[in-house]
């Protein structure tokens, strides 16, 4: 028989992840007028936002002023945000099916791809994903002991989580003291000894996925200049007639700008770097990094990257690699492995009904916070239809208080949207004790200390 949702028996669904995909997709669920709809966002974390808390740059502020709009939708009384509940573990696949008419996965990229090349797990070497985490406060990364004894450092990739982890490399802790970096990275990051940044890009400057404006901030740090060969963003005129794209225009303009400046002398340096791969991490000896080995590329009539023979040696002591993030399968969802996403048609997982996901798990990492939006709304839009026309299976225990049980059952201690509310009020009443916009608790057994009365 044909499910029909009703404000006493509405659309029961579980979104699996809270990030921007997550809420952009609560949002859309609650803004369609058709059919009355519950939505139980998840997170396995006790706090919501994914990588608009975890991920953005703590120095772009601006960018987390999207949260305001995600307080509005996680307020919403027809939404209940489920802090600190496992996908897996606390709830399985078998319960989400059983207690939800929908499931949406939207659990972003959680994982990094590798470079494949000699040395790579060597102690200082690590992806960027690792040091944000660590710089941003994640809980599985806050305990992490950093110690910054490296006077260079290799950032391999030309994207801007690139731009991000090396600008936070190079700032002062006077600049850094005016964002929402944890305390423990602020410390690590005053003490530090790094003095060059080697920024590592395999293709040309034209080929670069940074952004204008995460480049040019290069030139206005307050102990850092950068330094650009000019042989290297070099191009002839085929080449500048060829860039239709105007933030490859701008980029490249900015670029020949800083490789035309005379060094001014300051503290550190980020070299920019281009036609250049890394094909070896060398040992020390004591199994740690003691320098990269990277070759000179040119580029084909594709475009592609050859490698000429050429090598040199950067004097580094880590190596974060920052080359794309990738999906991790969730368990009893179907995962396409070599895309590294659920796989999916068009937002609906494949083979399976009821069932969906939206954002970076479900089309690979790609475009910004605003993109997701879209992606989002576009799967929720096959949701809906899928409700209307009777494909949903219908849940067997379709209300909040059969779910509630199941997690008291397991003993899980559910985080509420009012109990972040607890922790988010701390943590800026915290930060501006200190002269800062934020103090970030960065250990889940504090974040759950502060509850709602």
């Amino acid at each position: 028989m044909t499910q029909t949702y009703t404000p006493d028996r509405p659309l029961r669904v579980a979104v699996i992840g809270s990030g921007p995909s997550g809420i952009f997709a609560t949002e859309a669920l609650l803004k369609q007028g058709d059919l009355p709809a519950q939505v139980d966002v998840y997170d396995r974390l006790p706090t919501p936002y994914g990588l608009v808390r975890y991920g953005v740059a703590p120095d772009h502020l601006t960018i987390k002023s999207v949260t305001r709009g995600f307080e509005k939708t996680l307020a919403d009384p027809r939404v209940r945000f489920m802090g600190n509940v496992e996908f897996g573990t606390d709830l399985t696949h078998e319960d989400a099916l059983a207690h939800y008419d929908a499931v949406l996965y939207t659990v972003g990229a959680s994982s990094d791809r590798r470079l494949g090349i000699p040395g790579e797990d060597l102690t200082g070497s690590m992806s960027a994903t690792e040091f944000v985490a660590w710089y941003n406060g994640h809980p599985d990364a806050a305990a992490r002991e950093m110690v910054l004894n490296a006077s260079g450092v290799a950032v391999v990739g030309v994207g801007n989580v690139a731009l991000d982890v090396s600008r936070i490399l190079v700032k002062t802790a006077q600049e850094l003291h005016e964002s929402d970096i944890a305390a423990h990275a602020l410390t690590a990051l005053d003490a530090s000894h790094v003095q060059d940044v080697w920024v590592l890009g395999r293709r040309g400057p034209a080929q670069a996925a940074f952004t204008t404006k995460e480049l040019r901030e290069f030139g206005e740090l307050h102990a850092a200049e950068p330094v650009v060969k000019p042989q290297e963003i070099a191009l002839t005129e085929s080449e500048k007639a060829a860039i239709t794209d105007n933030t490859k225009k701008k980029n490249v303009e900015v670029l020949r700008d800083f490789a035309a400046r005379e060094p001014e002398g300051k503290a550190r340096r980020v070299h920019l770097r281009f036609l250049v791969s890394p094909v070896e991490i060398l040992d020390d000896g004591q199994g740690r990094v003691g320098g990269l080995k990277v070759e000179r590329n040119r580029l084909d009539e594709n475009g592609n990257a050859v490698g000429t023979g050429e090598f040199e040696v950067l004097p580094v002591q880590m190596v974060l690699r920052s080359v794309g993030y990738r999906g991790v399968a969730l368990p009893g969802v179907p995962f396409d492995e070599k895309r590294g996403v659920i796989a999916n048609d068009e937002g609906r997982v494949t083979g399976r009904v009821g069932e969906y996901t939206a954002g970076w798990i479900k089309r690979g990492p790609s475009g910004v916070v605003g993109t997701n939006r879209k992606d989002a709304t576009d799967t929720v839009a096959h949701l809906l239809a899928d409700a209307k026309e009777g494909r949903l299976p219908g849940a067997a225990h379709p209300t909040r208080e059969a779910v509630d049980a199941l997690l008291a059952g397991k003993g899980v201690q559910v985080y509420s949207f009012g109990d972040w509310q607890v922790l988010d009020a701390h943590e800026l009443a915290e930060g501006q004790a200190q002269g800062r916009p934020r103090a970030k608790v960065v250990h889940r057994d504090l974040m759950l200390g502060h509850r709602k009365g």
